[in-house]
């Protein structure tokens, strides 16, 4: 298993990947799973932005296309190259209210400064199942 730190540096390595030539602006993340599998993401931008996918779902859905579920995950890293940390956007935390715990780490870096959170500090009260499904 990967310390955060590790972690960290592993989402800043997937942020090499980073397609983003509208924004100039590049994120990776790195999703770890309970038995030390990593799942890495980018930001891939299109010139239709809504086509475009950030980095934490990129991770986060390839997790879930290998039959990892929310149980399954131990922690989040997403690092971005800007001045402030970065947090997931709005779409983001919305994706990652229901494909992960409440309660799992999300490690945000931009290298020089680092926050800890999870998706129910970033995202309270959240719109899900429980509003969906009567």
């Amino acid at each position: 298993m990967l310390n955060k730190d590790e972690l960290i540096a592993e989402a800043f390595k997937a942020m090499k990947n980073s397609y983003a030539p509208y924004s100039r602006y590049h994120v990776g993340a790195a999703l770890q799973t309970k038995d030390g599998r990593i799942f890495h993401g980018a930001n891939i931008e299109n010139a239709s932005l809504g086509a475009t996918n950030c980095a934490e779902r990129s991770a986060v859905f390839s997790a879930y296309s290998e039959g990892v579920r929310k149980d399954d995950i131990d922690s989040l890293a997403i690092v971005s190259d800007g001045d402030e940390v970065c947090g997931p956007c709005g779409i983001c935390r919305q994706v990652l209210s229901e494909l992960i715990n409440q309660d799992t780490p999300i490690y945000l870096s931009n290298g020089k400064t680092e926050l800890t959170s999870n998706i129910f500090r970033l995202l309270p009260m959240q719109f899900g199942s429980k509003d969906v499904l009567r």
